[in-house]
């Protein structure tokens, strides 16, 4: 009996290291906070969102494409790019987009900092945010996508909205056909698309998803599904 009390215990403790690494590594899993992955709604739009930027040379290229089409988006940047190109985010902002906090420098080892540590790694970003374009980040978007207890009370003592993605290209080890496909296959009304303007491929790859959206009648004005007040802090209320 003792044998099996033990076998039976060990099957559970991996269970629960399965659930644990599950919870951590899918942002839309809710193990550990919840993160808006997906707008509700049955109207055909979408949310076109942007990580790792503002990147010298590429960003201004999505930024042009954007503009051609009428679309509007959010860029999750980290502050070191914000401080490298504070332009470029006044860019971003003048145009229309949002901007959320994606880290200072989008760490490996993020999700492993201290409590403190992490805030104000947090806190440095929406700081270069704020020199940039007069405004903070009320959207958090964690590195790598990854959760766990310690992101999850940074976020509420910040008082962070977290978002997520519904569909997840892998475009930074995919082709842009892969990409394109990714989105096709994944869209849905609400649909929240996760792209990385820091690729040089970047550009050409979302001129082919706009016209794949326009194609199904889905328009993409983040204001529609995302209003402004989601999105940022205004000074005074940082």
């Amino acid at each position: 009996m003792a044998v099996i009390a033990v076998a039976v215990a060990s099957v559970l403790v991996a269970v629960l290291v399965l659930f644990l690494a599950y919870g951590a590594a899918d942002i839309s899993s809710g193990v550990y906070l919840k993160a808006l992955c997906r707008v509700k709604t049955e109207e055909r739009r979408v949310w076109l969102t942007f990580d790792d930027g503002p990147s010298a040379g590429e960003t201004e290229k999505v930024l042009d494409v954007l503009k051609a089409h009428g679309a509007k988006a959010t860029f999750f940047c980290t502050g070191r790019n914000l401080e490298e190109n504070p332009g470029i985010a006044a860019r971003i902002a003048r145009e229309g987009h949002g901007i959320g906090n994606h880290s200072w420098s989008h760490a490996p080892s993020f999700p492993l900092y201290g409590l403190r540590r992490m805030k104000e790694d947090v806190l440095r970003c929406s700081a270069a945010l704020e020199k940039a374009t007069g405004y903070g980040a009320a959207v958090f978007r964690p590195p790598f996508g990854v959760t766990n207890p310690t992101v999850a009370r940074m976020t509420r003592d910040l008082e962070y909205n977290v978002i997520g993605w519904s569909i997840r290209t892998y475009d930074t080890v995919r082709n842009p056909d892969k990409v394109l496909g990714a989105v096709k296959s994944g869209l849905r009304p609400g649909a929240v698309i996760l792209l990385h303007d820091r690729l040089p491929q970047c550009a050409g790859t979302l001129e082919s998803v706009l016209a794949l959206l326009e194609r199904e009648g889905y328009s993409f004005d983040r204001s529609i599904v995302v209003p402004d007040h989601v999105e940022r802090k205004y000074v005074t209320g940082i």
